[in-house]
């Protein structure tokens, strides 16, 4: 790989990951954010909710803007919304100001999860695009690994507030690196037509591609599952089995490096077996895991070394699901890269927002109903890709039959 590719790479990957930093960095601090504020686990796990809600549709209006602007501007104003927003995260007086804070830096954060999509589009398609994503989601990923390690030595030693001034300050790195290392992808004369007519046009036309639907689906709902091990899990591992926050982080991030060591694997896997059947097998895995985690869990085996070793495996599996998916999807939406990777990225927020309220309306402090919650997506996404990829294959093998 050339450096240039290889530093494309990192700078998306960065951008990508400025979100979920705000998101994974926060989470050990959940429960000293409702013994200081004085509010109770429900309107603390909101300002985690509004927070996925605000990044995920974001993308809506971001997407389209960078079709028609360009990809650099809305990443740079991204990014400052996102610093607007992390430095009222940190004086919030209440948590009630907290959670209005958390809406304005997830609206900041939509730009870094929707434009470096886009951008990857525009550079690459198929194996090559397969790769570059692969290297993205490596970047990106060390969010879950070194975020709530970082987070937890933090509050230990300054308190919550000052999760969101390191946030803050990650934020304007990224702004320099944008200005230093990246060119724009998406020229002047590419953008001639892109406006916001021609990006509802582009919605109409998205939501009634049914493969492109079901790719997004698929990818969706196992993102869904690991945003109900996200509201749920510090409050169960530090409260139910009584782990220091130090220890969560370890024990969060363990799942992280089996997510980051497989992503790694998707372009070789590509290359050889083809997207399509690396998302059927790899969602299959899924799947399977996650049922047998919650079969032993129903039993009433409530022990944390079986529930860490399944999630590893299981995450694992759905490292290479999510940039396949996302490869697959974009392939043929090159002319609206930027509208097709925002509803892409809406959609994904919008079913784990969902599956986060209901997975939360069934929490009782023991680890049952998160694994029913984490279970029940994978089983949707196993079924999605047998429905959406035995039909686009069909389609691809019809005319040759």
């Amino acid at each position: 790989m050339s450096p240039k590719f290889l530093r494309i790479a990192v700078v998306l990957g960065l951008l990508s990951a400025i979100g979920p930093f705000a998101i994974d960095m926060y989470l050990p601090a959940l429960p000293s954010i409702g013994e200081d504020l004085h509010a109770g686990t429900a309107a603390v796990q909101m300002s985690l909710l509004i927070f996925f809600l605000s990044m995920g549709f974001g993308q809506i209006v971001v997407g389209p803007i960078s079709d028609m602007v360009g990809r650099k501007l809305p990443l740079y104003g991204g990014l400052a919304l996102f610093m607007v927003g992390g430095i009222g995260s940190a004086m919030a007086p209440t948590i009630e100001w907290l959670i209005a804070f958390r809406f304005l830096q997830g609206l900041g954060a939509s730009a870094g999860m929707a434009v470096p999509r886009a951008i990857v589009r525009d550079l690459h398609t198929g194996n090559e695009a397969a790769k570059l994503m692969s290297l993205l989601m490596l970047v990106f990923s060390v969010s879950p690994i070194l975020a709530p390690l970082t987070g937890s030595q933090i509050i230990e030693s300054f308190g919550w507030r000052a999760v969101f001034w390191t946030v803050t300050g990650a934020a304007l790195l990224a702004t320099i690196l944008l200005a230093t290392s990246l060119k724009e992808t998406r020229p002047a004369e590419e953008r001639v037509g892109s406006s916001f007519g021609t990006a509802l046009a582009g919605y109409r036309f998205l939501m009634g591609d049914r493969n492109f639907l079901g790719l997004v689906a698929i990818a969706g709902f196992g993102i869904a599952s690991f945003f109900v091990y996200l509201s749920s899990s510090s409050f169960i591992l530090i409260d139910h089995y009584g782990l220091s926050p130090s220890v969560y982080s370890v024990f969060f991030s363990i799942n992280a490096v089996a997510f980051i060591g497989m992503s790694q694997l998707t372009g070789l896997l590509a290359e050889r077996f083809g997207l399509r059947r690396v998302v059927r097998v790899a969602v299959t895995g899924y799947a399977t895991t996650m049922v047998v985690l919650f079969a032993v869990m129903a039993t009433g085996i409530d022990r944390l070394d079986v529930m860490a070793a399944l999630l590893f495996v299981g995450y694992g599996f759905l490292g290479l699901v999510i940039p396949t998916t996302s490869v697959l999807a974009m392939e043929e939406h090159g002319e609206i890269a930027g509208t097709a990777s925002a509803l892409m990225g809406t959609l994904h927020f919008a079913i784990g927002a969902l599956a986060m309220g209901v997975a939360g309306v069934f929490f009782d402090g023991t680890p049952l109903p998160m694994v029913a919650g984490i279970t029940l997506c994978a089983v949707i996404s196993f079924t999605l890709a047998k429905v959406t990829l035995g039909r686009s294959r069909e389609a691809v093998e019809a005319p040759a039959e």
